[in-house]
């Protein structure tokens, strides 16, 4: 993923400052990058810093230095790589999560593959989604707006193979599917399939208002930041649509 020519400068902690102390306007979106691969991290800084309403708030080049990142630079979104020396993306994801401090920020999980091993356990640790490394700079661009309005990144062509893949194993007793009305299970049902709000109002001729209400006391209920939390709940529970 090469989307620039800019350079960075390396802090003892494996992270990196833009140089710029500012803080970030109203509506600016603040975005860190950790990455292993320097012309990735170098490429992603040149393609965010140019872009209309985005602020670089740093970098990092593993799991570790990306928590001493998000701890001071406190950014909206993460660019997180998996596969990384030392502590990876994974128990980078895991250490967020169980962090009050750092649960506000985002995560895109940035990977070479659009299904892999790591996947699911990825979404069960909390990425909001995920980008593929070759990925074109608008995608790139429309990922981070995504996440931050507090979407979740999920195509239906990844949700699919992410079902095929982990749901296999049959539904487990989940805590909390026992709250949820039988329509809202079915919109549980229907958020794992990929679909927006808008999506599934036109599958089911109700309106995107309605979805939204319904999917929004899901998330209440079943305690689920975004929708990818009830991509991971819908997988585990054995949700499935009606056929």
């Amino acid at each position: 993923m090469t989307y620039g020519d800019d350079t960075t400068q390396q802090t003892r902690e494996g992270a990196t400052d833009t140089g710029d102390a500012r803080q970030a306007g109203e509506g600016v979106i603040r975005v860190a990058v950790a990455d292993d691969q320097a012309v990735v991290r170098m490429g992603l800084r040149a393609l965010l810093e140019r872009e209309p309403g985005m602020e670089y708030a740093g970098e990092a080049g593993d799991g570790q230095a990306a928590l001493t990142l998000l701890r001071r630079a406190r950014p909206d979104v993460l660019l997180l790589d998996i596969r990384m020396p030392g502590m990876d993306g994974l128990a980078a994801l895991r250490a967020i999560a169980a962090d009050p401090d750092l649960r506000t920020t985002r995560v895109v999980v940035v990977t070479t593959f659009a299904v892999d091993e790591y996947v699911f356990a990825a979404l069960q640790a909390g990425a909001s989604g995920f980008l593929l490394k070759d990925s074109d700079p608008a995608e790139l661009v429309n990922a981070v707006r995504v996440v931050a309005a507090g979407e979740a990144l999920l195509s239906p062509a990844i949700t699919r193979k992410v079902i095929g893949l982990f749901g296999r194993a049959g539904a487990e007793p989940v805590e909390g599917l026992e709250t949820l009305t039988p329509r809202e299970r079915e919109m549980v049902a229907w958020v794992a399939t990929g679909r927006s709000n808008d999506e599934i109002a036109a599958e089911l001729t109700i309106s995107p208002d309605t979805v939204r209400t319904h999917v929004s006391r899901a998330q209440v209920k079943l305690h689920a930041r975004d929708r990818a939390q009830l991509v991971v709940f819908a997988i585990r529970a054995g949700l499935a649509l009606p056929t």
